[in-house]
């Protein structure tokens, strides 16, 4: 019987012959660690050196990326004007040289001695008429002979190279002989792909780039497909365990609040409510995505699935993911819902009173909290708003039918647990304005059903933005923040993001507050905040900004989720290159609210060809699902899937940009394995198992 590749877990890594202490230490360090004879065989190499058609320096084009074999021939390391440390490495391959710079990478000097051969990968420039690559990946080589010959990723400070990795790994694959595939015969011809020995040989000896190319198509599906399976049985489980509320979806409460409403709905907004409207009224519980780009009404749809639920007799509950954005919810509900009522029934004593929402956070009192409570037992309060706090403390609801979750939560089976133990399976809407592309969407939220609010409300103005580059441009920034306070506006300005701690963020919002005060924006009133301002002094200093009583509010990133000034018409980001494309997007995005025509700065110049891509990106484009496929061109799916997904780790091979296609596909027949139930791929089931907890394997698995 052949074995399973997972059987391969239980046997340590030194059983390989020529792995010692010392380079059993050295794989510890890799990335992903290899502790095992099946981490040696999923150790995947990074890249191929095609010996018949190895590309030289002199025939590179520029602009492209690019893999080339040299030997190190000048080593330089120096500080740049900022204060960053900058190692320049010049290297030949007999055709021509090729500079290689290094940002914050000091120890670089140390590998890349003279006369030390290494593959250096990165995309070519030229820089000042020097073919130039800007961190490319190095791969430390040794002698080894082939026409194809695999480049292995190595810590770099394992002490590794590539050829001990390949003839260990040689060694693993003999002993490894036939494997157990999870795939049967017939789907693997219906969807082209070679069998699981075949490929783990292929993808790690093969006689071709083209057989490379086929073992990892195969390699990259069996991760997608168990990750897809995965999303797809928490998505039946919750089904199967959860009593759903069949709630009464059209009723007057939402009509009304639709009829106060000073504008129309987007089409967008119409058919995301519809979807809504119908999982609410059905036989499961909702389990939904709400997706949507900074400003595209996002609230107001989950406002109106919350009012779906209170006018059947409901209680619902808004969870954000800060206390200051729970507070600007809650004030922006207090405009938006005031004046309406809530139908109770003809047996009621009051058969028509005001619809009732509380906020509750770390500042809410003792007394309140107890009056909170009792309301809420006795379902007086309609909707309570709040941080996740609001799940696991001891609030219990009457009756809990439709929660709603702003941004940065993972809604997982810890807090469905909770909600269970609070005997209710309310429906689900999980809101996010960072738009996701569609497959890594599909992998990082495939468990939810997905909407997507793609259209702008009329009366959204747009905002240009200029990458202001150079002292007079900076110059001109500061003259348009005082225009614009002229003008009756007001603006802020971002502080740089500083990655070492809070409190060096804080100092250096606080520092640049007291600069701009004493010179480019002298005689302005300006106020500061920060992560480290308490609750009390943080929450006055929005309140004085929403009133108007403060022109310019210099911040952190705390204000990038959720604050809403519709007079704030201008936005000054410093340091720009220092934030990512969403994180930029979301920024741009608290300006341009109100009538009035709106202007956002990225500041400060970049060395890197990387934070030039981001920038101009940004400026060029306001649209945040095209910002986020270059943001999964330039930062690749790691990022992305951190979002959410606790089984990323399985993702070594499959890339979320370059395998469109297998997500479609791997998700098609994950639908089809569960359906045909999985103890009839009982390979598949094991290898599903080992990606989950196992508490959670226990929920998902449960017949």
């Amino acid at each position: 019987m052949a074995r399973t590749l997972l059987s391969l877990k239980q046997k340590p890594v030194t059983e390989i012959s020529g792995v010692g202490p010392k380079a059993q230490a050295s794989l510890a360090t890799v990335e992903p660690p290899v502790e095992t004879v099946y981490d040696l065989l999923t150790y995947y190499p990074r890249r191929y050196i095609d010996r018949t058609n190895q590309a030289m320096i002199r025939d590179l084009a520029v602009g492209e990326e690019a893999m080339v074999l040299a030997k190190v021939k000048r080593v330089q390391a120096r500080r740049t004007r900022q204060g960053r440390s900058l190692v320049e490495v010049d290297v030949f391959d007999g055709s021509s040289y090729l500079k290689c710079t290094f940002f914050n990478q000091p120890w670089r000097a140390k590998q890349l001695v003279v006369g030390r051969e290494a593959v250096f990968f990165g995309k070519l420039d030229l820089y000042k008429g020097r073919r130039q690559m800007t961190s490319p990946v190095v791969d430390l080589i040794g002698d080894r002979t082939g026409k194809i010959l695999p480049v292995y990723p190595q810590s770099e400070k394992a002490g590794l190279t590539t050829w001990d990795l390949a003839g260990w790994i040689e060694e693993a694959l003999g002993r490894a002989r036939d494997l157990a595939d999870p795939l049967d015969d017939r789907r693997r011809d219906r969807l082209k792909l070679i069998d699981r020995t075949r490929a783990l040989r292929s993808i790690h000896a093969p006689d071709s780039l083209d057989d490379a190319r086929h073992a990892r198509r195969r390699l990259v599906f069996d991760e997608l497909l168990r990750l897809q399976v995965t999303l797809v049985l928490r998505k039946r489980a919750f089904e199967r365990e959860a009593k759903g509320i069949r709630h009464q979806t059209d009723g007057e409460l939402v009509r009304s609040f639709h009829r106060g409403l000073p504008f129309d709905l987007t089409g967008a907004q119409r058919r995301a409510i519809d979807e809504i409207a119908a999982d609410l009224a059905g036989p499961h519980p909702m389990h939904r995505l709400l997706q949507g780009d900074v400003g595209s009404g996002k609230t107001l749809v989950a406002l109106t699935a919350l009012l779906m639920g209170v006018q059947g007799g409901y209680q619902g509950a808004l969870m954000a993911p800060t206390e200051v954005l729970a507070e600007q919810h809650f004030a922006g509900i207090r405009a938006q819902l005031d004046g309406l009522e809530v139908t109770d029934g003809a047996d009621s004593l009051f058969p028509v009173r005001p619809l009732r929402f509380e906020l509750l956070t770390n500042r809410t009192t003792a007394g309140q909290r107890t009056k909170l409570q009792a309301a809420l037992a006795a379902g007086d309060i309609d909707i309570l708003i709040g941080t996740h706090a609001l799940l696991t403390e001891a609030f219990g609801f009457k009756a809990l039918g439709v929660i709603v979750i702003d941004e940065q939560h993972r809604f997982g089976v810890e807090q469905r647990s909770a909600l269970r133990d609070k005997g209710a399976d309310p429906d689900v809407l999980v809101m996010t304005a960072t738009p996701i592309p569609r497959t890594a969407a599909m992998t990082v939220y495939g468990d939810l059903d997905m909407t997507v609010l793609d259209e702008l409300p009329p009366g959204r103005t747009p905002i240009d933005t200029t990458w202001a580059r150079g002292p007079l441009e900076e110059a001109a920034t500061w003259e348009a923040v005082r225009s614009a306070v002229a003008a009756g506006h007001q603006a802020y300005v971002v502080c740089p993001l500083i990655e070492e701690s809070e409190k060096v963020e804080a100092r250096s919002a606080e520092e640049e507050f007291a600069r701009l005060q004493a010179g480019e924006l002298e005689g302005l009133r300006l106020a500061v905040l920060h992560g480290r301002v308490p609750a009390k002094d943080k929450e006055a200093r929005m309140a004085a900004f929403r009133r108007g009583d403060v022109d310019v509010l210099v911040a952190t990133t705390v204000i990038e989720v959720g604050v809403d000034v519709p007079n704030a018409t201008v936005m000054v980001i410093e340091d720009a290159d220092r934030f990512g494309i969403a994180q930029l997007h979301q920024l741009r995005g608290r300006v341009g609210r109100g009538g009035a025509r709106s202007k956002c700065f990225l500041l400060g110049d970049t060395e890197s060809p990387d934070g030039e891509a981001r920038l101009k990106a940004v400026e060029s484009s306001t649209d945040g699902f095209a910002l986020a496929e270059v943001d999964l061109e330039l930062r690749g799916e790691g990022a992305i899937l951190g979002i959410r997904q606790k089984g990323r780790s399985d993702l070594k091979l499959a890339s979320l940009r370059r395998d469109k296609e297998l997500v479609k596909v791997a998700r098609d027949v994950a639908f089809e394995v569960v359906a045909e139930g999985l103890e009839r791929h009982p390979v598949l089931a094991d290898e599903v198992r080992e990606l989950v907890e196992p508490e959670e394997a226990a929920f998902l698995f449960k017949s």
